[in-house]
């Protein structure tokens, strides 16, 4: 298992390159345009890298995805919800792409939405059927914006409507088509 163990010398400029036509590099080299003076208390060792001991990895006792980008895991990370499921398999997808991608981002997305559904059932599974209505702040959003609530409720109904109407009307269609 790869751990996060960083040198200082790994995050020095070891080309030499010049970056004089980036806009704005270098804007904290002269101490003297310093925003934090006098307050920062200069002694120019942030400039040496890292200085401190690094406390030790987290230890790996659950699935725990990173970015293709990192080849290790981070010093610490969240353990209390492991992937798992439909969601899991579009989040182990989603982190075999660069982070630039929107193959990686949209499948993200889409796996937190389904997330929702999935503690949905899990809940049902246990005997706790969810109170919609307050765990996703309706009651305040009745209280405090009720005109936009209505709306949504209004627009949700109807394209639910409209979906249900179009399913039901092809399923006549496919049942009028086999009876011919």
């Amino acid at each position: 298992m790869n751990t996060d163990e960083t040198k200082s010398e790994e995050f020095r400029n070891k080309r030499g390159s010049d970056h004089s036509h980036i806009k704005g590099w270098g804007v904290d080299a002269n101490s003297d345009n310093d925003p934090t003076y006098p307050i920062k208390k200069r002694n120019n060792a942030e400039h040496k890298g890292y200085t401190w001991d690094r406390p030790p990895q987290q230890e790996v006792d659950i699935e725990v995805l990173h970015s293709i980008e990192r080849p290790n895991i981070s010093a610490t990370f969240g353990t209390a919800a492991p992937p798992k499921g439909l969601s899991g398999m579009i989040r182990r997808m989603a982190f075999k792409k660069s982070e630039s991608s929107y193959g990686r981002w949209l499948p993200l997305v889409l796996a937190d939405r389904i997330g929702v559904y999935e503690g949905i059932i899990d809940d049902l599974k246990r005997g706790y059927f969810p109170n919609t209505f307050a765990e996703r702040g309706w009651q305040a959003e009745w209280k405090h914006n009720r005109k936009s609530f209505v709306i949504k409720i209004a627009a949700t109904a109807l394209v639910t409507s409209a979906i249900l109407g179009v399913l039901i009307s092809s399923s006549d269609k496919d049942h009028r088509s086999y009876k011919n």
